[in-house]
């Protein structure tokens, strides 16, 4: 039996919400909403986190001329301890609520999870939330961005971004999900916290690597292959990895890290990370493309670095996962 989950399954709507920093990126003028001081009127960034998640969530549900009844589940989740940004945040909606952690990975496992949910009828529609904030994350895993700490030129800045993605069966929307593959969680013995793309890449390669074998296709077949989020730093080491295995990624692989600041002129050094980072590309670049059909056949890889910074200071290493995800106009 395979590893690759067939689905039928489709985007709805889709929303997002961003900070200034990412609004004065390439992708600025594609987004839903943003805030020019990060704060969305609230007294803490954790609050904040909540409310992008909420707005985020409620754009995507406006477009549609949806209400929360209409939604059967929501699969949400973020980066900070007991995923309370998601909780607060969409605390009020009377939706089944399914929490989830898959650290910069959980955009792919939540549109998973809901593609699975409502392929198989369970549900009619359902959600996929998810958030970062880069004080938020900064602080719990990191420094606070008050100590003014020096980055490492292959740190990577973490988004500060939700996105939200309605979805429901093959026949409600124009872009399809047309199968997924679950990541193994992969532990190469990495253990700088200021390297996530080092961390990640193996894992995303272990993915794509049994998706081509098993699907029994080949990169040059899709007209976009993108991951998110392994920045320049990652994304380098994704390509010689899958060298390695006989996989050569062409002209039409890129990664949402990439994507999203202007490497030269926002000084983010190897790129943008975060659960925000995958889940605002997806939504305001990628699927708007698709649905002018710049792009007709998509893999999406959402990786995440599992990382607790009281096993790193432990002395243990990272592990990380990617979730594939495969769309089709």
């Amino acid at each position: 039996m395979g590893n690759i989950i067939k689905l039928n399954a489709s985007f709805i709507s889709y929303g997002n919400a961003v900070g200034k920093k990412e609004y004065d990126g390439p992708l600025g003028p594609r987004f839903d909403m943003h805030c020019t001081d990060d704060r969305y009127g609230k007294a803490t960034w954790e609050s904040a986190e909540s409310e992008m998640q909420r707005l985020a969530f409620n754009c995507a549900l406006a477009k549609k001329n949806l209400k929360f009844e209409d939604i059967g589940a929501l699969f949400a989740g973020d980066l900070l301890n007991q995923c309370v940004g998601s909780a607060y945040g969409l605390c009020g909606c009377n939706i089944g609520y399914y929490g989830l952690y898959g650290a910069c990975s959980t955009c792919g496992e939540g549109i998973t999870l809901a593609s699975v949910f409502t392929t198989h009828g369970i549900y009619e529609r359902c959600a996929a939330v998810t958030s970062s904030h880069n004080a938020s994350a900064e602080r719990q895993y990191r420094n606070p961005i008050e100590y003014g700490s020096q980055r490492t030129p292959t740190s990577q800045w973490t988004v500060t971004g939700a996105g939200a993605f309605i979805i429901g069966d093959g026949d409600a929307g124009m872009v399809k999900i047309r199968a997924a593959l679950p990541g193994r969680v992969i532990d190469k013995g990495i253990n700088d916290c200021n390297n996530m793309g080092a961390a990640m890449a193996p894992a995303v390669c272990d993915t794509l690597v049994r998706f081509f074998r098993e699907s029994g296709t080949s990169p040059e077949e899709y007209d976009l292959i993108i991951t998110g989020d392994l920045g320049y730093e990652g994304a380098s080491i994704l390509r010689a990895l899958m060298a390695i295995d006989g996989y050569t990624l062409g002209e039409n692989y890129t990664d949402c890290g990439i994507l999203i600041y202007d490497k030269r002129l926002q000084d983010t050094h190897a790129g943008g990370s975060g659960c925000g980072c995958s889940a605002s590309v997806l939504s305001a670049y990628i699927l708007p493309e698709m649905r002018a059909r710049v792009y007709k056949r998509v893999i999406f890889v959402a990786s995440g670095a599992m990382m607790s910074p009281d096993m790193i200071k432990q002395g243990e290493s990272i592990p990380a996962i990617g979730h594939l995800l495969v769309f089709e106009v």
